[in-house]
C-alpha cells in the first residue's frame, strides 16, 4: 500500500511548481488556492514506506482547468465623441477585456448602457460582443455611460463614465507636451501639469492615416495626477505616426493638448505627387495625393513646393507649409503672368527630405486682380472725398490748380477790338454801310451820334392781328406832334409763324431822335419795325433788318426837336434786356457791342 504521495502543480502560463505531500491521501486531495478558470499542470510521484525506499518517478503531466467564477473587478472604458450637426453627436464608447483573473471565466458578452443624466428618460441599452459601440445622440444635457461584462457565472460590477468636453476646459488643457522614441517599440510623452488640480491624466495615440481603415484603432492608459509623463508601448510599430492626446480630467470637466509622434523614423521614400493646378484670383492652387502611409516613414513635418521658370538655369524657389495647415492642397501668389513654370514637390520628416514628387508644367495666364485694383481705388476716393469736404482744402487746391494752369488757357474773354475784321473795318467804312448803323443813325450827322432810349415795359399779350394805332406824342413848348406807320404801309404782308404772332403785339416800335434836340425844331418820323424784324428765340438780331421803307429814310431837319421817345419791350425778362444808353461815333464797332444770351449791353 502506499503510505505516501508527492504532488506538484502549476499554471500552463509558465508559473513555477508548487509541492504538496499527501499521506495516506487514499487517491484524493483538494486544493484550495488554486485560480478559477486557469489551466493547471499536475503531477504525482509515491513511496511504499514513509522513512525507507525511494521516490517513484514522476507521473505523465495532466492537465485540466479550473470552473469559472463572476468576474471581478471593473472594465477600463473611454470614449470619443464627434459632433455630426448641431443638435446630434456621435458618441463612441471603448473598453478594454478584463484580464483572465478578473475574467474568471469566458466573458460572453459586455452590456452597455447610456442615459441622460437628468432626463429621466428610460437609458440607451445593447448587449455586444466587441469592444465597443458607438450611439448618436442629442447634444443637449448630460450623459453618462455605464459598461460591465458577463460570463456564465455572472456579471462585473458597471463601469461607469461620464460624457463630457474633453477639451472643454483651456485652463486644465496639460502644457508643453513633447513625444520621442525609446527603443524600436515604445515611446515617451512627457507634459508640465495645467494650474488648477487634476484628478489623472489619460494618454490616448492611434494612427494618423492607418491603411485600409477609416476609423483607426483607439488606445489609452491612465495615469496618476502626479505624473509628467508616459511610456506608451501597446500596438506601437516603428516608422508609423501616432496621433497622441494628453487629457488631464478633474470632476466633469477635461482639457487636453496634442502632438505627433514615432517610435522611430527616417526620410519618406518618396515625395508628394501632384494631380492638378488650377489658377485662380491671381495666383494658382496646387493640389496632390498623400503619400502612402508605408512610405511615410515616420511622421511628415513640412512640404516643400519648388518651382521655377521652364529652360531657365537658376535656382529654384520653394515654400514650405507646415502639415498640420495644408495636407492635400495650397495657393501660391507669387508666380509672374505669362510664364511657363516647372513645379513638383518634397516631404520632410525628423529624418530628412524625400525624394522629389512628380514634374508639372503650368502657364500662368495672369488674369486681372480686380480686387486689388478696386481696394486702393476706393481707399483714394474716400481720402479724396474727406479731403475736399472741407472748404479750407478745397480753396487750397483751387488755387494751387490755378498756378499750374497753362497760360493758354484762361477764362477772360478776348477784346473782339483785337480782332482781324475790327482793324480792317475802318478800311471799308466808305464802301459799305451795315444795316445797323443806318438803323441807329439814320439821318443823323456823324458829329452828333444819337443817344437811344430803351425803356422795358411788361405788357399784356395781346391778339396776334390787333391793328395799331397812332400814337400822340404828349406836348412840349409848341406841342410838336408826331405820327406813326402801320406795319401794314410799312413792309408787304408775310406768312408769320406762330410764336411771331405771339410777339406781334409785344415789340411796337423803335424810333430815335437827332442829336441836337432843340426847342422849336420839327419832329423826326418814328420808324416803326416789322414784326418779323424783331430778334428771333435764338436770342440773334435777323438779318433782313436793313428793309426799310423808302419814305422812312428822309432825313429830318435838324432844327426840329423832338422829345425822347421811350419805347417798351417785353419779349425778354427784366433782367435780360437792360437799357440802351450809349454814345458812338459815325462807326459802330465791336469794341463798343457787346451781346449775350442773357443781356443786350454797348
Amino acid at each position: 500500500m502506499v503510505l505516501l504521495n508527492r504532488l506538484k502543480y502549476r499554471s500552463i502560463d509558465g508559473g513555477s511548481w508548487n509541492m504538496v505531500n499527501v499521506t495516506n491521501a487514499k487517491g484524493k486531495h483538494d486544493l484550495l488556492d488554486l485560480k478559477p478558470y486557469t489551466e493547471y499542470e499536475f503531477q504525482i510521484a509515491s513511496k511504499l514506506h514513509l522513512h525507507k525506499g525511494i521516490w517513484s518517478d514522476w507521473s505523465e503531466s495532466l492537465r485540466t482547468q479550473t470552473p469559472e467564477e463572476e468576474p471581478t473587478g471593473m472594465l477600463d472604458v473611454w470614449y470619443m465623441k464627434q459632433h455630426i450637426n448641431y443638435n446630434k453627436q456621435q458618441i463612441s464608447l471603448f473598453w478594454k477585456n478584463l484580464s483572465v483573473s478578473e475574467a474568471r471565466g469566458k466573458i460572453l458578452h459586455y452590456q452597455v448602457a447610456l442615459q441622460e443624466v437628468a432626463g429621466g428618460k428610460v437609458p440607451l441599452q445593447n448587449i455586444t460582443e466587441h469592444t465597443s459601440w458607438t450611439w448618436v445622440i442629442p447634444r443637449t444635457g448630460s450623459w453618462t455611460a455605464t459598461v460591465s461584462a458577463a460570463n456564465s457565472k455572472g456579471s462585473s460590477l458597471p463601469a461607469r463614465i461620464n460624457i463630457t468636453d474633453l477639451c472643454g476646459a483651456g485652463l486644465l488643457a496639460p502644457h508643453h507636451v513633447s513625444a520621442h522614441s525609446e527603443g524600436v517599440d515604445n515611446m515617451v510623452v512627457t507634459w508640465k501639469p495645467p494650474g488648477k488640480a487634476v484628478q489623472e491624466y489619460v494618454v490616448e495615440w492611434r494612427e494618423l492615416h492607418p491603411e485600409g481603415s477609416t476609423q483607426p484603432p483607439l488606445n489609452w492608459l491612465r495615469s496618476a495626477s502626479s505624473s509628467v509623463s508616459a511610456l506608451i508601448s501597446e500596438n506601437i510599430k516603428p516608422y508609423v505616426c501616432y496621433e497622441i492626446h494628453v487629457y488631464a480630467l478633474s470632476g466633469d470637466q477635461a482639457g487636453c493638448s496634442s502632438i505627433w509622434g514615432s517610435s522611430k523614423h527616417k526620410a519618406p521614400l518618396n515625395g508628394p505627387h501632384i494631380h492638378a493646378i488650377t489658377e485662380e484670383k491671381g495666383g494658382i492652387l496646387i493640389s496632390w495625393n498623400r503619400i502612402p502611409a508605408q512610405e511615410q516613414m515616420g511622421c511628415i513635418l513640412h512640404y516643400r513646393i519648388y518651382w521655377k521658370e521652364r529652360d531657365s538655369d537658376s535656382q529654384p524657389q520653394l515654400c514650405e507649409i507646415p502639415y498640420r495647415i495644408s495636407q492635400n492642397s495650397h495657393s501660391i501668389n507669387s508666380l509672374q503672368p505669362r510664364v511657363t513654370y516647372i513645379l513638383w514637390m518634397t516631404a520632410l520628416t525628423a529624418a530628412g527630405e524625400s525624394p522629389r514628387g512628380n514634374e508639372r508644367e503650368f502657364y500662368l495666364q495672369g488674369k486681372a486682380n480686380w480686387s486689388a485694383f478696386v481696394a486702393p481705388s476706393i481707399c483714394i476716393a474716400v481720402i479724396t472725398v474727406s479731403i475736399f469736404s472741407v472748404r479750407y482744402f478745397r480753396q487750397k487746391v483751387f488755387v494751387l490748380l490755378s498756378a499750374l494752369r497753362p497760360q493758354w488757357y484762361s477764362r477772360k474773354i478776348p477784346d473782339p477790338a483785337n480782332s482781324t475784321w475790327a482793324k480792317k473795318y475802318p478800311t471799308m467804312e466808305e464802301k459799305t454801310q451795315f444795316p445797323v448803323e443806318r438803323l441807329l443813325t439814320a439821318g443823323h450827322t456823324p458829329e452828333e451820334p444819337e443817344t437811344l432810349v430803351i425803356n422795358e415795359v411788361i405788357h399784356q399779350v395781346a391778339p396776334a392781328f390787333r391793328h395799331p394805332h397812332r400814337l400822340k406824342w404828349p406836348e412840349r413848348q409848341q406841342g410838336v406832334q408826331g405820327h406813326c406807320t402801320s406795319v401794314e404801309d410799312i413792309a408787304p404782308p408775310r406768312a408769320l409763324t406762330a410764336e411771331t404772332r405771339q410777339l406781334g403785339d409785344l415789340y411796337k416800335m423803335l424810333g430815335g431822335r437827332v442829336p441836337d434836340s432843340k426847342p422849336g425844331s420839327q419832329v423826326s418820323p418814328l420808324t416803326v419795325l416789322p414784326v418779323d424784324f424783331l430778334p428771333t428765340h435764338e436770342g440773334y438780331l435777323p438779318s433782313n433788318i436793313d428793309y426799310l421803307p423808302s419814305h422812312e429814310a428822309a432825313v429830318p431837319d435838324p432844327l426840329e426837336e423832338l422829345e425822347p421817345q421811350h419805347i417798351s419791350l417785353s419779349v425778354f425778362p427784366s433782367s435780360s434786356l437792360h437799357p440802351l444808353s450809349f454814345s458812338c461815333s459815325e462807326k459802330l464797332t465791336l469794341d463798343q457791342l457787346k451781346m449775350g444770351c442773357g443781356s443786350l449791353m454797348l
